[in-house]
């Protein structure tokens, strides 16, 4: 399944609701609490299928929370049904993983990424509305535990707010089989202060130097580590470094209708095909074949917040 710049799109995202049991600075712009239409297990099923016949391979379930969904498992264990999905994994922001990691496990789930923004309870506080770090900490521990793998922990800095942790964060990856991915902040508006809070992979890089790039496949996320380390860095250089030549992904909203670019307006609803196979797999054909060249986040502002897309 290409597009029409000749990109293979084989990666799905999937947010099965918006609402969200935090409230990040840079995230769901106060709209976390308000629940969207949300579609039934099945009807991700039936779309996941469609693009699955079309060449999906990789899903990754994210929301908003999908932890808050109570039906999550359920939705896990469909699409593991689906021949056609080598890979399975799970955005989260941990709160609830200490208590659900292993039914998610058991449900087909391959591995988990963790949003995490600083080990300082404080700033974590400030940053997420809540005071819940010890269960985050205690649902990745939990997911190493149950056999979730790779667990990764996904991190936003934002200068004068959290970038002064990296370290901290970084620390993680030096103890633990774990990789921790600096994730630039994404312009939430397009207001010149926001862009001012951007810390660039460049520049964690400049701190750290005795990071070194780890030869292998990189994707969208460059790889580094340093003497001693267990697990790795990853620099997510979305807005100084745009990857979009080589994007591979399209999303999914709770509601049905999919973005083909995160970092555009466009969205398309799938809902009035679902009952017919054959006009929802030529619709998502068509779909992928328009897909943009890119995002312009170094210009503009996201078009959504985060809690609607999944990141």
């Amino acid at each position: 399944m290409k597009d029409k710049f000749g990109r293979e799109i084989s990666y799905l995202r999937i947010s099965v609701t918006q609402r969200c049991n935090l409230n990040c600075v840079y995230c769901g712009k106060g709209d976390c609490a308000k629940k969207a239409a949300e579609l039934p297990p099945e009807g991700y099923y039936k779309i996941a299928k469609a693009f699955a016949r079309c060449g999906i391979q990789k899903i990754r379930v994210t929301g908003g929370e999908p932890l808050v969904r109570q039906d999550v498992c359920e939705i896990i264990r469909l699409l593991r049904s689906i021949p056609q999905i080598e890979t399975l994994a799970l955005t989260t922001n941990g709160v609830y993983l200490g208590q659900t990691a292993q039914a998610l496990k058991d449900a087909g789930l391959d591995s988990v990424n963790i949003s995490l923004d600083s080990t300082d309870g404080s700033t974590y506080r400030r940053l997420t509305g809540a005071d819940v770090l010890e269960k985050v900490l205690a649902g990745i521990d939990e997911a190493e535990r149950v056999g979730l793998s790779p667990v990764k922990i996904n991190a936003v800095l934002m200068k004068g707010v959290n970038s002064d942790g990296a370290g901290q964060l970084i620390a993680l990856a030096k103890e633990r089989d774990i990789d921790v991915r600096f994730i630039e902040l994404m312009p939430f508006s397009d207001e010149g202060e926001d862009r001012s809070l951007i810390v660039t992979g460049e520049e964690i890089l400049a701190q750290f130097p005795f990071l070194r790039p780890v030869p292998g496949e990189n994707s969208t996320a460059k790889y580094y580590a340093a003497d001693g380390f267990r697990g790795r860095v990853g620099l997510i250089n979305s807005v100084s470094h745009k990857f979009c030549a080589d994007c591979n992904r399209v999303r999914l909203l709770c509601d049905g209708k999919v973005k083909p670019c995160l970092g555009q307006d466009a969205a398309y609803d799938l809902m009035p095909f679902l009952n017919s196979e054959e006009q929802l797999e030529e619709t998502i054909k068509t779909i992928i074949r328009n897909k943009p060249a890119g995002h312009s986040f170094e210009t503009k502002g996201a078009a959504h917040g985060l809690n609607r897309t999944g990141g």
